[in-house]
């Protein structure tokens, strides 16, 4: 067996869409602390399983640089004029350095709202020599992850790798009937020819789930298209993170795995850095779990007076509840207009690189919206 090398990008987009809006939201145990669910009740699902293995370093490469834009997409969705929230999930398979007890299968990070913790174990994920078992990697995301019972949640599996769908001792065929039992969709994306990913069986496997079968080029190097605006939006992501207020055990940690995300975002490209500052600029970049200015707005209970001095920057040490208060509300007022600038300079970002007739066909990201616009169709999604 050949090993498999990249990405199961078991892309988990947040749990609960309620687009009818008169079911109580279903809040379940989500796997991982850093996920928050804020007072909107619409959510995308989105579970990604990456195969690991020796052959597919390209596709994770794609995964690194697409992750922003493919988020940036999904920011702009709506069902029945309410902006949805996302999750997103990771799986690798496929890699020797995981116990063959699991079938080389390991649960990277289960549902999250925290982009920063998705994009940092992007970029930890390294590639081994491995058996790449599809069914057995779906079957455990279906197990293991809490897709919740809501029929009006987007639920998706985005599953991308080079080896045949049918290896290992799980039928593909049963988990694959099994996810569409569970209302969760499963997208194939084979990584080369699209008739040897057909005669693979990936494309049964995603006909078996009401899913799409794509092939792409994982070695394509990702075009990264420069704009006129791509300044004046970076140095508004520096304003950006400096109305981020820390707090917590693990506060002062969190912040600086922000940081360390920009750096990787503008290692791979000044574009890469753009989409991702334009993804903080978003509805969907929320981090209660360590910045006051999301907490109070989004935690429940939350009150000032619970802070732990010790767990403060050091110019809120001392300060009283009501001193804390009012200047996380200056932060908050500067944030907004902020990411308002952001808004508007990105419109003219994408009306530039539309006119530039240049786009990232044939990738993972190309691949991964497409398939997402038409299944979220039937949900009552539309698109700005």
């Amino acid at each position: 067996m050949k090993t498999l090398k990249l990405i199961t990008l078991s892309i988990a987009i947040l749990s609960v869409i309620t687009c009818k809006g008169n079911e109580k939201q279903e809040i379940s145990k989500l796997t991982t602390p850093e996920t928050v669910v804020s007072n909107n009740n619409q959510f995308i699902k989105v579970a990604l399983l990456l195969d690991t293995s020796n052959s597919m370093d390209g596709l994770i490469d794609q995964a690194k640089a697409q992750l922003w834009e493919i988020v940036n997409e999904l920011s702009y969705a709506k069902c029945k004029g309410k902006q949805p929230n996302l999750q997103i999930a990771l799986y690798e398979y496929g890699n020797d350095g995981l116990s063959s007890y699991e079938d080389y299968i390991r649960k990277i990070i289960g549902f999250t709202s925290d982009l920063d913790d998705v994009s940092k174990e992007l970029f930890s994920l390294t590639t081994n020599g491995g058996s790449e078992y599809c069914g057995a990697v779906i079957q455990s995301s279906l197990e293991k992850l809490d897709w919740g019972n809501n029929l009006d949640d987007l639920k998706m599996i985005f599953i991308a790798g080079n080896e045949p769908f049918t290896q290992g001792k799980i039928n593909y065929r049963d988990a694959t009937t099994n996810a569409k039992e569970k209302g969760v969709i499963v997208n194939t994306i084979f990584c080369g020819d699209y008739n040897q990913g057909v005669s693979s069986s990936w494309k049964e496997g995603a006909q078996l789930a009401n899913g799409d079968y794509m092939s792409i080029n994982h070695n394509l190097q990702t075009v990264h298209i420069a704009t006129p605006y791509d300044d004046v939006i970076i140095q508004l992501n520096i304003k950006l993170n400096k109305t981020y207020v820390y707090y917590g055990e693990s506060g002062k940690r969190k912040k600086e795995v922000q940081q360390e995300q920009d750096s990787n975002a503008s290692g791979y490209s000044k574009a890469n850095a753009v989409s991702r500052t334009i993804t903080k600029g978003s509805h969907l970049y929320r981090n209660s779990t360590w910045d006051l200015v999301d907490a109070e707005e989004e935690v429940e209970d939350f009150s000032f007076d619970t802070l732990k001095e010790e767990e403060l920057p050091d110019n809120l040490k001392g300060k009283s509840s009501k001193e804390i208060k009012i200047y996380v509300e200056a932060k908050r007022k500067e944030r907004v207009e902020i990411q308002n600038e952001i808004a508007s300079l990105n419109k003219k970002r994408k009306n530039y690189i539309v006119n530039s007739n240049q786009e990232n066909s044939n990738t993972l990201e190309s691949a991964m919206i497409n398939a997402i616009k038409k299944q979220a169709k039937k949900k009552n999604y539309t698109w700005d």
